[in-house]
C-alpha cells in the first residue's frame, strides 16, 4: 500500500538537506505539495536537491535555496529570516544536519573533536529551534530533530556523537512538554544505518562505507541497511495530522539494529 502524504500550503525548511537522509525528506515534501526550504554548505548540492524538489512538485513549485552552516548563528538567523521573508511562515522544522568523526578518549585532540561535534549536532539545533519557536507558534507546526540509535547505545570512539545526540533526545523531550501549550509538537526519529555520506564526510573511504552498509544489512532482522526514503517517511509521519497526538517521542527507526543487540563497530 502507498501512503500519500499532503503537506499542500506548507513550509518545510529541512537543515542539511543538500543530501542524504536531509535530501530524501525535503524531497518527499516537495512530492507532497509543500514548499520546501533547502540548505547546506555546498551550493551545487543545494541547488541539485531544488532541481529534484522542482521535478516531483505537483505545482512545480520553486524550492528555497539558502547556503548556509548550521555551527554559524548569523548564518542560521539568515536561513530563517530568508524563509520568512520568501514564505512568510514556518510550518515544519527537521533539523538534520549533524556531523560524525571518532575519537579515542585519550586522544590529545578529542577535546577539539567533542566541542565540534557539539556545536555541530547539538548547540546549532538548540539555536535554530530557538529562532524558529515565534513563527512556529503562529502555525501550530511541529519539529523534528533527526538523531541516532548511537543517542541509545555506546560506540567505541565516538563518545562524542553518542553523547550529542543523546543530549538531542532529551532536548527532544523537554522542549516537546514547554513548546505543547503553544501547540508545537516536537518529536525525534533516531535511525540505524543509512546509505548517507556522513562517514566519508568524517574520513571514511566509501569502499568501507560500502562494506560496513553491507555488513549491518546482513546482520539486520530486516535484511537490509537503510535508505534516506525509510528516514524520509518517518519524518513526513511525524509532521502529518495522522500523528497529531504524538509529541515528546523517539521514533527509532533502524531496520532491527536495536532489538537484535548489533553492534556499533569500531
Amino acid at each position: 500500500m502507498s501512503i500519500t502524504y499532503h503537506f499542500t500550503g506548507k513550509v518545510a525548511l529541512i537543515t542539511g538537506s543538500s543530501s542524504g537522509i536531509g535530501a530524501a525528506t525535503a524531497i518527499l515534501f516537495a512530492k507532497s505539495g509543500a514548499n520546501v526550504v533547502i540548505t547546506g554548505r555546498n551550493a551545487g548540492r543545494v541547488s541539485n536537491v531544488a532541481k529534484q524538489c522542482l521535478e516531483v512538485s505537483p505545482d512545480r513549485l520553486k524550492a528555497l535555496e539558502v547556503v548556509a552552516d548550521v555551527t554559524s548563528d548569523e548564518d542560521l538567523q539568515r536561513l530563517v529570516d530568508t524563509t520568512i521573508k520568501t514564505f512568510g511562515k514556518i510550518d515544519v522544522l527537521v533539523n538534520n544536519a549533524g556531523i560524525a568523526r571518532g575519537s579515542k578518549f585519550e586522544d590529545q585532540d578529542y577535546i577539539n573533536v567533542y566541542k565540534n561535534i557539539m556545536k555541530a549536532n547539538l548547540d546549532s539545533v538548540v539555536f535554530l529551534t530557538h529562532i524558529c519557536v515565534k513563527h512556529l507558534e503562529k502555525t501550530k507546526g511541529n519539529i523534528i530533530n533527526i538523531s541516532s540509535i548511537s543517542g541509545i547505545q555506546t560506540a567505541q570512539q565516538y563518545s562524542s556523537y553518542c553523547m550529542s545526540k543523546s543530549a538531542l533526545d532529551m532536548f527532544t523531550k523537554c522542549i516537546a512538554a514547554e513548546l505543547g501549550p503553544k501547540g508545537i509538537r516536537v518529536n525525534s526519529v533516531n535511525p540505524g544505518v543509512v546509505k548517507t555520506n556522513i562517514m566519508v564526510a568524517a574520513g571514511v573511504s566509501e569502499v568501507e562505507c560500502d562494506e560496513a552498509n553491507k555488513t549491518y544489512g546482513r546482520l539486520y532482522p530486516i535484511g537490509r541497511y537503510g535508505e534516506g526514503s525509510d528516514i524520509a517517511h518517518s519524518v513526513l509521519y511525524l509532521a502529518s495530522d495522522e500523528s497529531s497526538f504524538i509529541t515528546g517521542t523517539i521514533l527509532v527507526a533502524d531496520g532491527g539494529h536495536l532489538a537484535a543487540n548489533v553492534a556499533v563497530f569500531d
